[in-house]
């Protein structure tokens, strides 16, 4: 098949098939898409001043800090990919922090821990890697100094900034674990004493001082001093072990991006999907994608060919996924400490041998292979008007990660933590100093080393599932808005919820239940549980378990000139805004 990225421009087939009721978002100069049209603002703003890609990317993320700290702060980690235009080469940087040096799985036990680290725990809390990631990425790819590029936020937390409807309902239903993990909870959080209603104003001065001590000091002003010796008061308060050394060692690291070249062949460059390498999952959407190439030529079945949504497409992509999570929740870890066999598991071998596993005609149990023998969160992406564009995510892990509040900070302490597997020989088992499998990633898309699109859904391990249903709406040739807007489901639930008890939680596991967001048939549902998948269906707002995207592809207009196409999702409060 030859893949014609023109497609991303044409006409979609009748009025309005979007059910957003929003068109895509064009702009000759540039873009910002993300999930709160404030901090979309804030990055406008830097671009306005002359600022790149890279520096509307951390603006527009420290904005979101305000905005939306149900799901993301600097009290969290980050990732990102970056185009750069000249060189046309994508680069990534790891911002996900390091367990305590001086944690241990004996520890853990001691304390009464199990499989996994609770998201209530404090010891899930691992270093924040936020600050250290916007740090790198202004210093590798920006044009703007941190205070230049804070100074939106920074007004915006002095201000305040009304509470948007979604972040709202995500506000009140963690009320209550916030309030049950810190005593200051009502300074920062609900000022009122409870979670703050549609249009109420939050101001944030605490998180503004914080924003201001990094803007001047750079990562010294978050890792030592005053900041640093807060985040250590608190996790000793309640039985953790995270030391300043800990925090000050702290580092964002620029690493090697990996990809997958989708149906490419000696004419056809095909289309490249890139990833952030481990420790994070976003090599699971690439042995998807794999798997469903190798489909075409076990079983002879093109999922492009296939009714969009309809049972044979849905079946395929979720045989896919199960079997690329079954790999990469048993391979990824810190590869600092342990092997991940990348280039294995994107073997063409290995990936047909994983497409023979699937049964055309029913759902089949999955377990990891051996490739060497043969969510909360946000996404924002940014680009500029020389043709560089910034694919950035972070978040708490779970909504406000732990609620753990550092005394005088304006932000809540993650739980990433949690994704360590508590199992002597596991790749993923804790060590002190290691990062933990990890959910948060951007992607991005090239042809020929041309962009494409920078794009991303956040929500836990919806992630990777939703990078592969997103990318093959874009190569059905549905516009940015139509293929964030199309119904998506969701194997397991997705995000883990700090607020219901962990055994009720199945964010993550490969053999639970799926679930379809209203909008796919009815029938198509029934058809699927007939073939043995176990079928739920999202409604209202219980379809934030397909996660929340944001998209912007490069285009050109018939004079040949580089034009932006944007589009934000409906199951956020945000937008995608051009630059004039």
């Amino acid at each position: 098949m030859t893949i014609d990225t023109d497609k991303l421009h044409t006409h979609n087939m009748g009025f309005m098939p979007f059910p957003s009721r929003r068109s895509t978002v064009f702009s000759a100069k540039g873009m910002i898409a993300t999930s709160q049209p404030l901090a979309a603002q804030a990055g406008l703003e830097i671009l306005n001043q002359g600022g790149n890609a890279a520096d509307a990317a951390v603006a527009t993320a420290a904005a979101m800090n305000v905005c939306e700290p149900t799901a993301t702060g600097i009290g969290g980690d980050a990732f990102c990919l970056y185009y750069d235009a000249a060189t046309k080469k994508v680069h990534a940087v790891n911002g996900s922090g390091r367990a305590p040096a001086a944690l241990t799985l004996q520890y853990l036990r001691e304390r009464g821990i199990g499989e996994k680290i609770p998201l209530t725990d404090i010891n899930s809390v691992t270093c924040p890697g936020t600050a250290a990631a916007w740090c790198t990425t202004l210093d590798k790819f920006g044009t703007k100094d941190l205070k230049e590029v804070l100074a939106p936020a920074i007004r915006m937390a002095k201000e305040g900034v009304p509470v948007h409807e979604l972040n709202a309902e995500a506000w009140k239903i963690q009320e209550d674990h916030v309030k049950g993990a810190s005593e200051n909870w009502r300074e920062m959080m609900m000022p009122d004493g409870n979670a703050p209603l549609p249009g109420q104003i939050m101001t944030h001065p605490e998180l503004a001082a914080t924003f201001e001590s990094l803007a001047t000091h750079g990562h010294d002003g978050f890792y030592k001093g005053r900041i640093a010796r807060a985040i250590v008061d608190l996790v000793a308060s309640k039985g953790g072990l995270l030391t300043l050394d800990d925090l000050s060692a702290t580092t964002a690291d620029v690493v090697e991006p990996i990809k997958y070249d989708f149906l490419s062949s000696d004419t056809d460059p095909g289309i490249s999907l890139w990833e952030c390498p481990p420790n994070g999952q976003g090599l699971t959407a690439l042995v998807a994608l794999g798997i469903v190439e190798a489909v075409k030529d076990v079983h002879g079945v093109d999922v492009l060919e296939l009714e969009l949504n309809g049972v044979q497409y849905l079946h395929v992509l979720i045989e896919a996924l199960r079997l690329a999570f079954a790999d990469t929740q048993y391979y990824v870890t810190d590869p600092e400490f342990e092997h991940v066999p990348v280039a294995q598991l994107l073997s063409k071998p290995y990936l047909r041998a994983r497409a023979e596993l699937i049964n055309l005609s029913k759902a089949t149990p999955v377990e990891h292979g051996n490739p060497t023998s043969s969510s909360d969160t946000i996404y924002l992406t940014t680009s500029d008007i020389h043709g560089n564009a910034c694919s950035f995510i972070q978040s708490n892990y779970a909504g406000f990660g732990t609620g753990a509040i550092p005394k005088g900070c304006g932000f809540t302490l993650q739980n990433r933590g949690s994704n360590f597997t508590l199992r002597e020989g596991h790749p993923n088992n804790i060590e002190g100093g290691k990062r933990p499998y990890h959910t948060i990633i951007p992607a991005m898309l090239t042809r020929g080393g041309e962009l494409v699109a920078a794009y991303g859904v956040m929500g836990g391990f919806m992630q990777p599932q939703g990078h592969l249903q997103v990318l093959l709406n874009v190569l059905r040739g549905l516009s940015p808005q139509h293929s964030l807007d199309a119904p998506r489901f969701c194997i397991s639930a997705g995000l883990p919820d700090p607020t219901k008890k962990e055994k009720e939680g199945s964010a993550g596991r490969v053999d639970s239940e799926i679930w379809f967001e209203e909008g796919i048939d009815a029938d198509v549902v029934q058809a699927l549980r007939d073939m043995g998948h176990q079928c739920e269906v999202a409604r209202g707002f219980a379809r934030k378990i397909a996660g929340r995207g944001q998209m912007v592809a490069a285009i050109r207009d018939p004079s040949g000139r580089n034009v932006w196409a944007g589009g934000s999702d409906m199951r956020g409060d945000g937008c995608a805004v051009g630059q004039i």
